[in-house]
């Protein structure tokens, strides 16, 4: 069930401003049909997991609504406008090949802007802010090979927040490290998107993260894929360890088990 926030006391629920609107998006691969005239908002200033059974569409739907790979048929508009008239921030799964083994850490974070040809000056202004703001005290004067695996995608979502996006896409990024690393880059996702509230959208295998990052949980069935339930998670941030054993959160997670089971079961 698709929910809103609530509205003023005794009066009707707020709509959500949309900041990403999907109408009639389908997809299929070979025979295979993964998503057949989907519908979806994504609402601006919220971080969104996207949750499901394996091979129902996850990261290909993040992947059409970034243009790296194409859709078939429908529209995807960002505030009414195309994806080549926004800037947007993209941090994928496999870190160790997603940076510049040549560069350092600072250069990677800053190739973006050099490719947007912008001045050296203002580059190394807008990288030192960004540090600043994040609080990063690793030495970004390495390079990625001499880094943790944690410390380089940490590189990665600098380098994919350095553009100031106006919304951020995160393909299972945690999934290849170790689970001290994961830790810490949750919490540094946290941070993000508390200085930035950047619309961001997140595919995550794991349901606890999924749910403790989120603000909305969006489920999918099994492809082609439609909302098997849209869910929201209110809690305030940052959220800590002692999260995990709150009430909301368990019942939260309870549901979005139960709703995953019932579409896995259907397979």
């Amino acid at each position: 069930m698709l929910e809103t926030p609530a509205g003023p006391p005794g009066g009707t629920p707020a709509p959500e401003r949309a900041h990403v609107t999907i109408r009639g998006l389908s997809k299929r691969f070979n025979n295979v049909v993964i998503y057949d005239k989907f519908d979806f908002d994504i609402p601006r200033g919220t971080l969104i997991s996207v949750f499901g059974p394996n091979g129902c569409g996850k990261s290909t739907l993040i992947n059409m609504i970034a243009g790296l790979i194409p859709v078939d048929e429908g529209e995807i508009l960002f505030d009414g406008k195309k994806l080549s008239e926004i800037k947007f921030g993209y941090v994928f799964q496999n870190y160790r090949e997603a940076l510049f083994p040549w560069l350092r850490a600072i250069d990677n974070i800053e190739y973006p802007l050099k490719v947007m040809q912008v001045p050296n000056v203002e580059r190394r202004a807008r990288s030192e802010k960004l540090i600043a703001n994040l609080g990063v005290k690793i030495d970004l004067k390495r390079y990625p090979y001499e880094m943790s695996g944690g410390q380089q995608q940490l590189v990665s979502i600098m380098r994919a927040l350095i553009v100031e996006p106006e919304i951020l896409f995160l393909d299972e990024p945690f999934s290849a490290l170790d689970y001290e690393m994961t830790l810490f880059m949750r919490e540094q996702l946290q941070r993000v998107f508390q200085e930035t509230g950047t619309t961001t959208v997140l595919v995550s295998h794991d349901l606890e993260e999924a749910v403790y990052l989120a603000d909305r949980v969006l489920l999918l069935s099994r492809h082609p894929a439609l909302v098997a339930d849209y869910v929201r998670y209110d809690d305030a941030r940052p959220r800590t360890d002692a999260t995990l054993s709150e009430p909301e959160f368990i019942r939260v997670k309870a549901h979005c088990l139960d709703v995953f089971q019932r579409e896995v079961r259907k397979g």
